[in-house]
């Protein structure tokens, strides 16, 4: 067990997540020596849980379990995932149309890493983006015609041209952006804040997750929303887009509710006992379960239930109750955090476009800037935007120069972590604002570059966290979301 304070204030509770073994056997001197060491450990990480739990309720609204005040209480990641090409999104680059179909210059790519998907190409040529750009705002950001609701409201946002990362392919950039590390195992940013701050709700989860865009294509795995070496209760919990929205939500015919409270009851209780023995937090987080999914029976059905919104903010967002679709999931996320869910991730899939772009992306669009417009819109109108935190960005951005055959109708790009788009709205950021810029190619940054780690601890910054304090520590180790290194953004902040 390891206590982390600072200031006098706790900041983390680490427990070991590596089950030990207790014989059944005859108890040898060395066996009862274990069996009082571990007993005595649960006993003191109880006593500091209690502690800490009674020093963040004691005080709700105050800075008490914060490293200093907090701007933002809630996150909304809007995250697009499959990579969007910032050329044709947010990042206007007339020399690309003027230079289209030529050769990429040699100089601007150097000694880059390509996939495997372009490397071989006999030639690299120039794509322009056709999507005609307009000035919008007060400061007169272009934005693509793409756009048009965002557009609308890019005075409320702060546009970063300059993120960049490590990873190329997919997976292992997801993961990057989520968890901090492209190795699989490592708790991602909604667990690590269920970690830190926990939810206003007993009744629902700190991090919900919502899933939208077709079936098939790049593949959203649950390990994006693990929580790790982090006690399993801080895991992501996903909500179904369509249909009961958790499985097995409903009671089973014939039972009734106090059926289920004695049947959980009992389980619970041979848990508990099981816990006494063995204090492993994957029993506990087991207890855990089966007590949140027994509120959450009560709670979902009527937060699920979109039809009873009025008639303009379902047009607002395009959204149709009964249907699975980004507008819904936006929605949906609304609703939660107005409820006390602490983080609601949204992944929107099929973002991934090597191959005919102009039509794709074009499909994409109209099904997401009308509803992350609208969800902008409507935490500003309800006093929420202030201390809610909306998050906008994929994993990667994408090459200037087109994959496989260009023509006059349509071309792909190629996966590129040296920058991308990313966009912050609400709790805590300044809006109104653009922060870094690439040359003419948009392959490169030239000015102000913000890595994926300086993103999380700005992130964790707006919440009230220092990124280098909340840590947890496995294996002997102090392992914190930005890893070793990472600075918060000061010119992203209000």
């Amino acid at each position: 067990m390891h206590l982390n304070r600072d200031n006098g204030v706790e900041t983390t509770l680490a427990v070991s997540r590596t089950p030990i073994a207790v014989s059944n056997g005859p108890l040898t001197v060395s066996a009862l020596r274990r069996r009082f060491l571990l007993q005595s450990a649960g006993g003191l990480g109880a006593a500091a849980l209690a502690s800490l739990l009674e020093s963040k309720s004691a005080a709700a609204g105050s800075a008490v379990g914060f490293h200093f005040a907090p701007r933002a209480k809630r996150v909304i990641y809007l995250f697009m995932s499959g990579g969007p090409s910032q050329m044709d999104l947010w990042d206007h680059k007339p020399v690309l149309r003027d230079m289209n179909n030529e050769e990429m210059p040699k100089s601007v790519i150097g000694s880059q890493r390509l996939t495997t998907m372009t490397r071989s190409q006999e030639s690299f040529p120039v794509a322009g983006s056709p999507f005609r750009f307009s000035p919008a705002g007060s400061n007169g950001l272009e934005v693509s015609e793409l756009l048009p609701n965002m557009a609308r409201i890019v005075d409320k946002l702060a546009v970063i041209r300059s993120m960049h990362t490590e990873a190329i392919n997919h997976d292992p950039a997801v993961m990057f952006l989520q968890t901090g590390s492209g190795v699989t195992g490592r708790p991602c940013l909604g667990s690590w804040l269920s970690y830190g701050l926990g939810s206003e709700n007993e009744n629902l989860p700190a991090f919900v997750v919502l899933l939208s865009g077709p079936t098939g294509g790049q593949p959203l795995l649950s390990k994006y929303w693990h929580s790790g070496f982090l006690p399993g209760r801080h895991q992501g919990v996903q909500f179904r887009s369509h249909g009961e929205p958790v499985m097995s939500l409903t009671d089973p015919d014939g039972a009734s509710r106090d059926d289920r409270r004695r049947v959980i009851g009992a389980i619970n209780e041979l848990n508990r006992l099981k816990l006494q023995q063995i204090p492993d937090p994957e029993i506990e987080a087991r207890i855990n379960s089966f007590e949140l999914a027994f509120q959450m029976q009560a709670t979902v059905p009527e937060l699920a239930d979109l039809a009873s919104e009025p008639k303009h903010v379902l047009q607002a967002y395009g959204a149709q109750p009964g249907e699975a679709s980004f507008a819904n999931n936006c929605l949906m996320a609304r609703r939660l955090i107005e409820r006390g869910v602490r983080f609601v991730q949204l992944y929107d899939k099929d973002w991934d476009h090597h191959g005919d772009l102009p039509k794709k992306l074009r499909i994409k669009t109209q099904h997401t800037d009308q509803a992350c417009a609208a969800l902008i819109e409507d935490l500003e109108a309800r006093g929420l935007l202030d201390d809610t935190l909306v998050i906008w960005s994929g994993e990667f951005g994408r090459t200037s120069y087109c994959q496989g055959k260009l023509t006059a109708e349509t071309y792909g790009r190629d996966h590129h972590p040296r920058c991308f788009t990313a966009w912050l709205a609400g709790g805590g950021i300044k809006p109104g604002i653009v922060i870094g810029k690439t040359d003419d190619f948009a392959y490169n940054i030239v000015e102000d570059p913000i890595h994926v780690h300086d993103l999380q601890a700005t992130i964790l910054h707006c919440l009230g966290i220092d990124h280098e304090q909340l840590t947890y520590r496995f294996q002997g180790r102090d392992f914190r979301l930005t890893d070793v290194s990472g600075h918060v953004v000061e010119r992203l902040l209000a």
